[in-house]
């Protein structure tokens, strides 16, 4: 191998656990979700263990990207995922195969309604809280245009669902307040451009019918992609035998996956307060200290689905409950560490039921250390699939991280990779 294949092999095993690729290519990009992987790296994987054949499944589908990459391959594909919101994006990102022609025509008429009436800004004072801050009087009037003329709309379901996701996408882009690296919205702080609505929508549908043109005309038929809106803990929904599982489970780093898309929620209706956000976290993964209200840890310490990892466990439990006293938020890792592994026990769980019985799954994930305790998140999940049923696995390191040090909250090195299971 030359030096510059070496690179670029190394280059690339460095960006499989990074996103920021996929707003590149047609389909991921249509609306920027900051948690998962690289799509080619996905199709390269699922091409390797599947072929052309085989089914693979994602547990924690996020925006879709295992079953794109599936679909880009020839290969089937299962996916789950219990955040209304996000599951809705997956969801429309797998109309890709819809009628071009019949997506351009239904956006012509949105655009067409709502060029043709006056924006309303008397209703804006009603609007809830956070739009108000978020939005200009105007632009949040053109967003309800747009709003109502695709529900008005005589298009199939297909082509409404991809007319929501444009307009999902052009939220932001459309609100003059500023966005955190993860998708937290920023009331207090503003950035210089701001699009306007109507025409951001007609240029982000243009887009999508790129998009849609090109995978057509490089993906001959749709393999069969199944989207399942539940959780994975606890299924009320069959899921069919699969071959292979490739995802991303949420991290155990405080990442909130409700509060992420709550500006596009309270857009929608679907909340109105912070408050309004625990349904929401309850049917997800306990990844993060705003999901722990009331969470018993001592109780769940004892569950016999963490008999292989409790000596450590507990160890780190009694550890981060001690070193949080004097920290000023006083934050409950300890509640969230326990909670997170117990919740991935039973996944695993899962995972196993629905693969056939020479199955492999291979989970990109990264440990965590919250006050500077440090969680080995690979190994002991490693140890939860062998409890669930597996036979081995294995972790295969692909970069560092946490290791400049500068404004960071500890100085333990971590680390992300792929645990494959066996």
């Amino acid at each position: 191998m030359s030096q510059l294949e070496l690179f670029a092999e190394r280059a690339s095993a460095r960006s499989t656990t990074n996103f920021v690729t996929n707003m590149k290519l047609p389909v991921h990009r249509w609306y920027r979700y900051s948690a998962g992987y690289s799509a080619q790296w996905a199709e390269r994987v699922i091409l390797a263990e599947l072929g052309e054949s085989g089914r693979v499944l994602d547990p924690f589908v996020g925006s879709g990207t295992t079953m794109l990459a599936a679909q880009a391959v020839g290969s089937k594909s299962v996916g789950v995922e219990s955040q209304p919101f996000v599951a809705a994006v997956a969801r429309s990102k797998l109309n890709w195969s819809t009628s071009i022609r019949a997506f351009r025509e239904a956006n012509s008429a949105v655009l067409s309604y709502a060029r043709a009436r006056p924006v309303s800004i008397s209703g804006f004072g009603s609007e809830p809280p956070l739009l108000q801050k978020c939005y200009s009087a105007e632009n949040l009037g053109s967003l309800r245009l747009l709003q109502a003329a695709i529900r008005e709309s005589e298009a199939e379901e297909s082509v409404r669902g991809l007319q929501w996701l444009a307009l999902m996408a052009i939220l932001r882009p459309a609100s003059h307040v500023g966005t955190a690296q993860w998708q937290y919205v920023l009331p207090n702080k503003s950035k210089a451009r701001v699009i306007n609505p109507i025409d951001g929508f007609g240029v982000q549908c243009e887009t999508m019918a790129a998009d849609m043109a090109h995978l057509q005309s490089t993906i001959a038929n749709s393999p069969m992609a199944m989207l399942v809106e539940d959780d994975i803990r606890s299924m009320s929904t069959e899921l069919p035998v699969c071959d292979f599982v490739l995802t991303s489970p949420p991290y155990a780093n405080n990442y909130d996956y409700a509060d992420a898309t709550r500006l596009e929620m309270t857009f929608l209706g679907d909340v109105s307060s912070w408050a309004d956000l625990r349904p929401i976290r309850d049917v997800l993964v306990h990844s993060c200290t705003q999901h722990m209200s009331g969470y018993d840890g001592e109780a769940a310490l004892e569950s016999e689905h963490l008999d292989c990892i409790r000596r450590e466990l507990q160890a780190a439990y009694w550890q981060l409950d001690n070193v949080r006293q004097d920290r000023g938020g006083r934050k409950a890792y300890h509640l969230m560490v326990v909670g997170y592994f117990l919740s991935m026990a039973y996944a695993m769980k899962a995972i196993r039921k629905s693969l056939v019985s020479n199955g492999k799954a291979c989970f990109v994930v990264g440990d965590s250390a919250p006050y500077g305790v440090h969680i080995p998140v690979e190994k002991w999940l490693g140890c939860l699939a062998l409890a669930a049923g597996f036979n081995s696995y294995s972790f295969e390191k692909i970069r560092d991280r946490n290791t400049k040090w500068k404004n960071r909250k500890h100085r333990v090195p971590l680390h992300e990779g792929h645990l494959w299971v066996d």
